[in-house]
């Protein structure tokens, strides 16, 4: 049992990690919502074979369309966007904007307002502050993966709304009423969602022009492998696995370990550059993120805390 939970931990922490830079490996050469169109419609038809292998239980009408809204916030307005954003911006860069979601949550939920203290306000001070820091501080460049100029500016924008897009969409998937069904056929179909809405907008920009699988470099298409089935599948599975099994403080952990991972990754495999400023930035919207975590974390108490549900990502 130790071992499944160090593996499920590992898998979470590193897996999501890299997904970052599986995004700019399939940018080489796949367009940002074909990409994405992609990853979902293959990931959706993985999930639902399995519903019907195991017999899973399918959401409600209604709470399929509360899916089918959240899918579309989050997989074509978060994570489309993320990868758009990473046109611009490297996979280390975009990790340290995300790691901010945190921060969103608090200020777009209205339920945890009433639980703000001094530490959360600070928090939320320094989180952005080292986004700022990062904006500011960082000039384009290039890397082994570039796809286009570099614009930090742009490509900062870019993944800060689909933090907010990611973080709307969570929030909203709360209001399913139903709990019957399987958690695997609720991410199946938002990702039958995030598949349409993908493939809706990728036509509507144009990204199938020059589209031809024969021409894609083998770089790209591994890293659309790596997405769908250690992003999407693995990973998920792990999350899913620590969901059930350990207290969400334990399995929040990942939103400190990712952008370290995704650092890390993009430095070693893609040359992706990392200065004082970035660093600075990185541990300022860490630091911002633990403090508002303290709560969850019974950090500044000696009382126990009551641990709220955690909500699984996809």
């Amino acid at each position: 049992m130790k071992l499944k939970l160090i593996l499920a931990l590992l898998a979470v922490y590193i897996i999501w990690g890299t997904t970052y830079l599986a995004n700019r490996y399939g940018l080489l050469g796949i367009k940002p919502f074909v990409l994405g169109g992609l990853r979902y419609t293959a990931v959706a038809a993985l999930l639902f074979a399995w519903c019907g292998i195991k017999k899973l239980t399918l959401p409600s009408r209604k709470n399929a369309k509360v899916l089918a809204i959240s899918g579309l916030l989050m997989l074509v307005g978060g994570s489309g966007f993320v990868v758009t954003g990473e046109l611009y911006i490297n996979s280390s860069a975009t990790a340290i904007i995300i790691a901010c979601e945190p921060l969103l949550f608090l200020l777009l939920d209205r339920n945890s307002r009433k639980s703000y203290s001094p530490a959360t306000f600070i928090g939320i001070v320094l989180g952005f502050t080292g986004i700022f820091i990062f904006s500011r501080f960082t000039s384009g460049g290039t890397d082994a993966l570039t796809v286009t100029a570099a614009d930090t500016v742009k490509g900062t924008i870019i993944v800060f709304i689909s933090a907010i897009f990611w973080t709307l969409g969570t929030l909203y998937s709360r209001r399913q009423t139903d709990n019957n069904a399987s958690p695997v056929a609720n991410v199946a179909f938002q990702h039958v969602a995030g598949a349409v809405g993908c493939l809706l907008v990728a036509t509507i920009r144009g990204e199938w022009a020059g589209f031809n699988p024969a021409h894609i470099p083998t770089a790209a298409w591994l890293g659309l492998v790596y997405l769908i089935v250690m992003g999407s599948i693995v990973g998920f599975s792990a999350f899913m696995y620590l969901v059930k099994r350990q207290p969400p403080a334990v399995v929040s952990t990942h939103t400190y370990v990712n952008p370290v991972v995704a650092v890390i990754a993009g430095s070693i495999m893609a040359g992706e550059q990392i200065g004082a400023p970035q660093l600075l930035a990185l541990g300022m919207v860490l630091l911002g993120v633990l403090l508002v975590q303290a709560p969850k974390l019974n950090l500044f108490s000696r009382q126990p805390r009551p641990q709220p549900r955690c909500e699984p990502e996809v």
